[in-house]
């Protein structure tokens, strides 16, 4: 339950850190082009709000849990005084003239932005006048074009304030990454020096590979860490591989479906290095700690087995849950036996030695300005990454990979770990510019395809259109809530 919240804790601060500052590009750019924003919130809120804020005649007015300030209209009315309908019967809404809103009214000031804090943690919005978005509020529409409406500005100025929250989403994964660099540098373990060689996974093993391989080369370019490795393989479908077996040199031709099997067989640990079972520390009550095993010990056999890497050890520790087994360990150069009982998750119950005691790790230190290029370049090759890897999403192994924010927030450090955070936070900056961009209405890429035929076309798609393009797109994104979502529901019950 704690590795949970912590994991959720973390989810919650990096949403909302990055859909605040997507929310703050398009305000930008609209403010810049002296373009109204009716209302600015962080998560949604329907039907009420944890906070409204708003400055009306220069002093700010604060509302705590309060209703939602209703819109600005009410149905119009023919020349004898009764209800406007359209030819489906629906009401004809029309904006309330300002002067008949009373002075408390916190429509009566239009000018001034609606700052906000929603209940539903799922997002957030940057609400701007004269625009259709998710709130379908097309009242306003229904007037002349006034010159502080979004719909009144250029087609160039529309393009940067549609696109203001991917620009600022992208430079931020670029921000954060520089910062990493800065501040802890890049450490990792070179494939030359795991000298107990690679653990792959099923699918791996039967594409040829055998666990304690080396990899040397893929498709004649030399790799020297293991998420290059998994990189190549799984997102660019590299085929040609030279491993180190036993001290000889071989070639490997993967076959073509690979990367499908890996996904249809939701393996995670594609490629990992192999590592010893040395025990780091003992929890107090585990079944080690009633063994008396101690720091330091290295274990070498479990019920007669020789076995001593971690790999090795892990499974058959939990195919021997609530058993008891004897455990052969070295302690000082001298072998030892004991005997104990597992916990029923098939645990001893300790931590192991962190991977720096057994190899040698390469740190690359950056100063302030070195980071800046690395933190750029870093940030690009993420995009590029992940627009590689976007195509198998398209494959029916890879839409049973797709998460909601169970899956999303499995991706964080299980312990509060800031290096971690900030990298995932980096890397959901990326995705979050990617998707936004993509050509689907309701999106920040489907309002800019529009104005590229704007542009192109030199006529304005009409109003009714562009509403329905709306509601297209929110009702495909509100599937795809529930299909992603749903995916996780099933995993968790079934799998």
């Amino acid at each position: 339950m704690e590795t949970t919240l912590i994991r959720a804790a973390q989810l919650l601060l990096s949403l909302a850190i990055l859909v605040f500052l997507h929310e703050v590009g398009h305000f930008f750019f609209a403010r810049l082009f002296k373009t109204r924003v009716d209302k600015f919130y962080l998560f949604f809120n329907p039907r009420f709000s944890l906070l409204r804020a708003k400055k009306i005649k220069g002093k700010w007015q604060f509302r705590f849990f309060a209703p939602n300030v209703p819109l600005n209209e009410r149905q119009k009315k023919n020349l004898d005084g009764s209800l406007c309908t359209d030819v489906k019967g629906k009401p004809v809404m029309e904006p309330i003239p300002l002067s008949e809103l009373p002075d408390d009214d916190w429509r009566k000031y239009p000018e001034n932005t609606e700052w906000g804090i929603g209940w539903l943690p799922l997002g957030g919005y940057c609400k701007i006048a004269g625009m259709i978005d998710e709130s379908m509020d097309t009242a306003q529409l229904a007037s002349e074009p006034q010159d502080w409406e979004y719909r009144a500005k250029p087609t160039w100025q529309r393009m940067f304030i549609i696109s203001g929250g991917v620009l600022v989403n992208f430079l931020l994964a670029m921000v954060i990454y520089s910062a990493v660099l800065f501040t802890w540098g890049m450490d990792y373990i070179p494939l030359r020096n795991a000298q107990y060689g690679l653990q792959f996974s099923p699918s791996l093993l039967d594409a040829g590979f055998r666990n304690g391989d080396n990899i040397l080369a893929i498709d004649g370019e030399e790799i020297d860490q293991e998420r290059l490795a998994i990189k190549k393989i799984l997102i660019e479908g590299a085929r040609d591989v030279r491993i180190l077996r036993e001290g000889q040199s071989l070639n490997l031709t993967l076959p073509e479906d690979l990367s499908q099997n890996i996904l249809a067989n939701n393996e995670v640990d594609i490629i990992s290095l192999r590592y010893p079972f040395v025990v780091g520390n003992v929890l107090e009550g585990s079944p080690a700690s009633q063994a008396a095993l101690q720091a330091g010990d290295s274990l070498v056999g479990i019920n007669g087995k020789d076995v001593s890497l971690f790999q090795e050890i892990a499974p058959i520790l939990a195919a021997n849950k609530n058993a008891t087994i004897t455990v052969d360990y070295s302690r000082n150069g001298e072998l030892q036996q004991t005997t104990l009982t597992l916990n029923e998750d098939g645990k001893l119950g300790v931590g192991l030695m962190p991977l720096s005691s057994f190899f040698t790790v390469v740190r690359k230190e950056y100063s302030f300005f070195e980071s800046i290029p690395a933190g750029i370049a870093l940030g690009w090759q993420t995009l590029t990454d992940y627009v590689k890897q976007f195509k198998v999403v398209f494959t029916k192994e890879g839409a049973k990979q797709i998460g909601g924010f169970g899956s999303i927030g499995k991706l964080f450090s299980p312990v509060w770990n800031w290096h971690s955070f900030w990298m995932m936070t980096a890397l959901l900056s990326v995705i979050l510019a990617f998707m936004n961009f993509l050509p689907i209405p309701a999106l920040d890429g489907g309002h800019f395809v529009f104005l590229l035929y704007e542009m192109i076309t030199r006529r304005k798609p009409s109003e009714k259109v562009m509403e329905y393009a709306q509601m297209v797109g929110f009702m495909l994104l509100i599937a795809l809530l529930f299909f992603a979502n749903g995916n996780d529901l099933y995993k968790a019950i079934f799998k």
